[in-house]
């Protein structure tokens, strides 16, 4: 069981993620200590959608092909509807996601960041929430949608929307600090 300040978190990402939805927790997470690294299926960069056009970017410190769960206590997987689209048809990204959903370690998804939860059948007899416009997805997936701010289930972290960032990040230390948790396999 890691303190946060002492935890190294992965952040999955591709372009089309959503802007608060990286920084954030990317942000918030590093200034209580943590190790927060970049995977992408692409090197160098990649940009965010904030709110109705392109963003900012962010560097990719490792390529998804390269990145191991054993390096790291956490995935942070941020939403927008471009990224979890396009990484939910990444072996490598669902390959990260297999691995840290079948290691037990903590798993956050906010927004549409769940989808790549349903590629991982992972959502199957859960509580989980998302953002409201896949909900039906979430449902069909086999999951119990509530619509609150975060949920967890077994160490599986799900938010709705940016407006829940704060409870999101928190529920991150909350469940890094509590260590592995043991869940079925993805």
């Amino acid at each position: 069981m890691p303190s946060i300040n002492e935890a190294r978190i992965l952040i999955l990402a591709t372009d089309g993620y959503e802007r608060s939805e990286l920084r954030v927790p990317y942000d918030e997470l590093r200034k209580r200590g943590a190790d927060v690294k970049i995977a992408s299926p692409k090197a160098g960069s990649i940009k965010s959608w904030d709110k109705k056009d392109w963003g900012d970017t962010v560097a990719v410190d490792l390529l998804a092909s390269e990145a191991s769960v054993d390096d790291f206590d956490a995935l942070v997987l941020p939403g927008g509807q471009i990224n979890p689209d396009v990484l939910r048809r990444d072996d490598n990204a669902m390959r990260i996601v297999k691995d840290f959903l079948n290691s037990g370690k903590t798993v956050a998804a906010i927004c549409h960041a769940p989808w790549l939860l349903i590629e991982a059948d992972a959502l199957r007899g859960r509580d989980a929430t998302s953002y409201w416009s896949i909900k039906t997805d979430v449902t069909n997936a086999g999951a119990n949608w509530k619509d609150e701010e975060v949920v967890t289930d077994e160490g599986i972290i799900t938010s709705r929307s940016p407006d829940d960032l704060p409870a999101f990040v928190s529920k991150i230390v909350e469940e890094i600090e509590e260590g592995a948790h043991k869940r079925r396999a993805a």
